[in-house]
């Protein structure tokens, strides 16, 4: 189906939620896996970033994960999953069972390090695979890289001078390893919620920083107007080509029955930011010093787009425009898990969408 002088018609970059969803319907629409179209995914394994999550986190204890469209056919579902045993094992199980039963083909490792023109029409993916550096012709490409290769680290005054250990959550494995220490924990989403959760006990002393107030949710509270709120602004800010807003800024955190636990016994109290970092510790806006050994940062992610930057898609705003899933500034270029796509329902659903526009573009080649 590939037009002449190309080895695939469609590349999907990325084995994640948003990616497996897409290669379904572009299965569902006709398309054959691992010649009309072929995944490409950087992790060794499968799961998406799930695969790469700290050991401690469980099912029910982060958002909630929906399922892939057709993972019913399978008899599998998160909502019945083990809560047990680890998510990222759940996850990259499930993952694999799904990639198997329909045949998508995933290639791995295969991290795309860059995508260029080829003329006006064909595009270059150049990958890194077990073999070295590797090549393949497409017509479309569909970016499904997430965040999670592309973490935050705000800059602070006297950052780079600590002398502790400083961690991102993408580097985070265990509490164990902050055994008897002084952490600070940096962030206000569920990620620094769960580090503090997991590091009582462990470390000698928590504290909590967030450089907003933390709004704790009622669940429907937060299932109804925060989250059609934040959807909205990060659609919003992807038609503009400006860099997307934090998710937890828009929607707060849910309030569970383990979260409003730790409110209770005064551990979940996070404070302002400090106003410096020093080598062994913070100081305060009101000139006192706190000693700390570990910061550990709970500060997000950027969306995943070096790979992509031949292109010249970036904005001067700081983001790349798109609408529905599709790229403003090249129509050969398409989002997934993008923006308002970012949830995993949202990935599903963007999915079927993004599917439909790739078929159709390819009719009118």
């Amino acid at each position: 189906m590939a037009t002449p002088g190309t080895d695939t018609s469609v590349i999907v970059v990325g084995a994640g939620q948003a990616g497996l969803s897409v290669g379904y319907y572009l299965a569902r629409l006709g398309l054959d896996p691992g010649n009309d179209f072929v995944i490409l995914d950087r992790g060794p394994g499968t799961g998406g970033a799930w695969q790469f999550r700290w050991e401690a986190l469980r099912l029910g204890s982060a958002h909630r994960v929906n399922d892939l469209p057709g993972m019913d056919e399978l008899g599998l579902s998160f909502d019945t999953a083990d809560r047990s045993l680890p998510a990222r094992e759940v996850i990259a199980d499930y993952y694999r069972q799904y990639e198997q039963h329909y045949g998508l083909q995933v290639v791995r490792p295969a991290a795309v390090t860059h995508v260029e023109s080829n003329g006006a029409t064909n595009l270059v993916v150049t990958f890194r695979g077990e073999v070295g550096d590797q090549q393949v012709t497409t017509d479309l490409l569909v970016n499904a890289t997430g965040t999670w290769g592309s973490p935050f680290v705000p800059w602070y005054p006297g950052r780079d001078e600590f002398r502790g250990r400083q961690v991102h959550t993408n580097d985070y494995v265990s509490a164990r390893e902050f055994e008897g220490q002084s952490v600070l924990v940096v962030g206000g989403g569920t990620s620094a919620i769960g580090f503090l959760l997991e590091l009582e006990g462990h470390a000698s002393h928590i504290t909590w920083v967030a450089r907003r107030e933390i709004e704790f949710l009622d669940e429907g509270e937060f299932d109804l107007e925060a989250r059609s709120a934040a959807v909205a602004a990060q659609d919003e800010a992807a038609r503009e080509g400006r860099a997307l807003p934090s998710i937890v800024s828009g929607t707060g955190v849910a309030r569970t029955r383990r979260i409003q636990a730790g409110i209770d016994r005064g551990l979940l109290a996070a404070k302002p930011m400090f106003a410096a970092i020093e080598p062994d510790g913070v100081r305060w806006e009101d000139g006192t010093f706190q000693q700390v050994d570990a910061i550990i940062w709970a500060t997000g992610f950027r969306p995943e787009l070096r790979h992509l930057a031949p292109l010249r898609l970036r904005e001067k705003a700081g983001g790349v425009t798109v609408g529905q899933g599709s790229s403003w500034k090249d129509p050969r270029i398409f989002f997934a898990g993008y923006g308002p796509q970012a949830s995993t329902i949202g990935a599903n659903r963007a999915g079927r969408t993004i599917a439909r526009q790739v078929v159709a573009a390819l009719s009118r080649m």
